[in-house]
């Protein structure tokens, strides 16, 4: 579909509420890896869907172009591919420069170190704001250490020259404070997931509970300290089943994952679901929700997900999680790589040490009030206002987390 020329129905996205477009939208270039469908891009696809509401209209280029054209819901949105050679390429920085330019884009959104490579000269370029996404710590991002490093000071030089920064946890503004990048250029801005209406009733699980993991399976976020958490279980006698929701993203740490849990005989415990595009349905069939991460996690929105379903999550204390989940009121906190830790807190609730019921209910209030999708495309589109220099909007209906 042509960006300059895309007619678009009038009846476009009528289940989300989103307004058909308009030409008094301004137009935002949103600057994407798109290789995986992680929590970074899932983001980028909900505010597609809900920034008109608020004046604003995005159009995504993907610089690493994969599985997120193929599932993301907003199909209606305009997406074109500026493929980069290598992680050094720069060669899509003048064609994204040019489309910002012909096409009448007013702002250039980056959401990670490879895609500020490009968005931030592509806006000088343009003469266009750059506003940037944090969506986890580069320091911390993967397995790879030298990566992690190179990363972290790529963003770093490349944030030099960004104004409008937004951390989407408070861990993430001390982590910019650190990198002394004066709190005077970032805003923090939760990320969010819809609002799912009234809880549904459910009652107390029974044995077998049912334990539930939705992720991109990747070292960093426990799978293995998992497998050693559920082996403990077994040991002391609680049944349960694992329900989990992904993709292993390398086929080596796949292997090593499926052969512990062969060893730790937990082969029938567990079914592997694979990826899934409709993750309320899994969220449906689980008790508990766990997501065990070591390190460089944002704002997870699977564990947001979980709380506006209503599932008592269970997950570690990595940067923005606990700032979501109150420890015995929403869920469980655990030690992040503590095996041990991470059972008890398993134990917590199904032994009914914490009740299980007013968990879901609190996780289910708390999502509603401070992480929803109408929230993030508010506050997103008041740093776009800041950004051109507008009036500041005002919205009292906007609920806001506090610190």
């Amino acid at each position: 579909m042509s960006i300059a020329t895309a007619e678009v129905s009038t009846d476009r996205n009528t289940s989300t509420g989103v307004p058909p477009r308009s030409n008094d939208l301004v137009k935002v270039l949103h600057v994407i890896n798109g290789e995986d469908y992680g929590g970074a891009e899932r983001v980028q696809d909900l505010l597609a869907l809900r920034l008109p509401e608020f004046g604003y209209e995005i159009s995504f280029v993907c610089i690493k172009p994969d599985r997120f054209e193929r599932v993301r819901q907003c199909q209606a949105t305009d997406l074109v591919k500026f493929p980069m050679g290598s992680r050094l390429d720069i060669s899509p920085v003048r064609r994204v420069a040019r489309m910002a330019r012909q096409g009448g884009y007013a702002i250039i959104h980056t959401h990670s170190p490879r895609t500020l490579l490009i968005g931030r000269p592509a806006a000088a370029l343009a003469g266009v704001p750059v506003v940037h996404h944090v969506q986890c710590p580069a320091i911390a991002d993967g397995s790879r250490r030298w990566l992690n490093q190179f990363n972290a000071v790529l963003e770093r030089g490349l944030l030099s020259g960004v104004r409008e920064i937004l951390p989407v946890s408070h861990s993430l503004g001390e982590y910019l404070s650190r990198m002394r990048i004066s709190n005077g250029r970032w805003t923090v801005i939760p990320n969010a997931v819809p609002v799912r209406g009234p809880l549904p009733e459910r009652p107390r699980p029974t044995d077998p509970w049912t334990i539930g993991i939705c992720a991109l399976f990747r070292p960093r976020k426990g799978i293995a300290v998992l497998m050693e958490a559920l082996a403990k279980l077994k040991i002391g006698g609680l049944k349960f089943r694992l329900r989990a929701v992904g993709y292993f993203t390398e086929p080596d740490y796949e292997r090593q994952i499926k052969e512990m849990a062969s060893r730790f005989g937990l082969d029938d415990l567990i079914d592997w679901r694979g990826f899934s595009d409709n993750v309320y349905d899994e969220l449906a069939e689980m008790d508990i929700f766990t997501l065990p991460s070591l390190q460089g996690e944002g704002l997870p929105l699977a564990i947001l997900e979980a709380m506006a379903a209503g599932v008592p999550v269970v997950s570690t204390d990595v940067e923005g999680t606990p700032e979501a989940v109150r420890n015995g009121i929403d869920g469980v906190i655990c030690k992040p790589g503590d095996a041990d830790d991470l059972a008890a807190g398993f134990a917590r609730i199904m032994r009914g040490e914490l009740d299980w019921q007013a968990l879901r209910e609190s996780a289910h209030a708390r999502q509603a009030e401070h992480y929803s999708d109408t929230k993030l495309a508010h506050d997103v589109a008041a740093v776009y206002d800041r950004a051109l220099g507008k009036t500041p909007r005002t919205d009292n209906s906007v609920r806001h987390i506090p610190r």
